[in-house]
């Protein structure tokens, strides 16, 4: 099954293409990464999918519906977005900006509820932000803030969730933090997950599906076990490379060759076992 789905999808900036009629599929309750070189449309593809970019032809369905027929606060009930740098009003707390994420259950019907309040501490809580709710959120520190708002995307409590760049700014530690966090809701709620990560072995431990983006199309994608080769990382980034197995989750590990130092030929490497 599917959670998103476009079909014959163009998208544009002014008169630069950059993706035409596009078909991709994102598996249901599983976790899909995109990845690809800077400036290849990942995260332009992420927009469109939550309807934050209008394509220029064709359309995305979204649990069987066309997002273009869909209100706003429907489509924001199904899913949430995360994009990459967002900002916050001077001054406002991380309670008050975790809150925001029960807008699409408000109306003049539908005031705050101890369902709204129960969803915004437990966003808090998982992303260990509970003790610094009454902090602005521009006293906070670069990684701090990001959890802050991925404590908002989460209060929204809908099934689907695509994050641009989720670990910017954070350090190795949290980076994994909040992988973590990702990996748990979606094992225990089945939610599902979309992201852009930049970091491709982190993609490879966390992904059920990876999506690799080229020259405006997909390059390949599947379970990273099955695309994700030495071709392929010299192919999208143009980079020279050996894959290893990862020593604790077996998936494929990526070793770049550095400046002045050439590949040399080597024995074919074991089959990447699923994990």
């Amino acid at each position: 099954m599917t959670a998103i789905q476009s079909k014959d999808l163009s998208l544009f900036y002014g008169d630069t293409c950059i993706f035409k009629d596009l078909d991709i599929a994102i598996p249901k309750g599983k976790i899909t990464v995109f990845i690809g070189s800077n400036g290849c449309g990942k995260s332009t593809l992420l927009r469109s999918l939550a309807r934050l970019l209008k394509p220029k032809s064709g359309q995305v369905v979204l649990a069987g519906s066309d997002i273009a027929t869909l209100s706003t606060k429907e489509v924001a009930r199904r899913m949430s977005i995360l994009p990459q740098g967002p900002s916050a009003p001077e001054g406002l707390t991380v309670l008050q900006l975790v809150k925001q994420g029960r807008y699409p259950y408000q109306n003049w019907l539908q005031q705050w509820s101890v369902e709204d309040e129960k969803e915004v501490r437990r966003a808090l809580e998982l992303t260990h932000m509970d003790s610094l709710s009454e902090r602005t959120v521009d006293s906070l520190s670069g990684g701090q803030r990001q959890r802050a708002w991925i404590a908002m995307t989460l209060a929204q409590g809908t099934p689907t969730i695509l994050l641009d760049e989720p670990t910017t700014y954070l350090d190795l530690a949290h980076q994994i933090e909040v992988l973590d966090l990702l990996y748990d809701l979606n094992q225990k709620e089945q939610r599902t997950i979309v992201m852009v990560l930049h970091d491709i072995n982190l993609a490879c431990r966390y992904a059920h599906h990876v999506v690799a983006i080229k020259d405006r199309k997909v390059y390949a994608e599947g379970r990273p076990e099955q695309v994700i080769n030495e071709k392929l990382i010299l192919d999208v980034f143009d980079l020279p490379c050996q894959i290893i197995q990862d020593p604790l989750f077996q998936t494929p590990l990526v070793v770049p060759y550095g400046k002045g130092v050439k590949p040399t030929q080597q024995q074919p490497l074991e089959p990447v076992s699923v994990h």
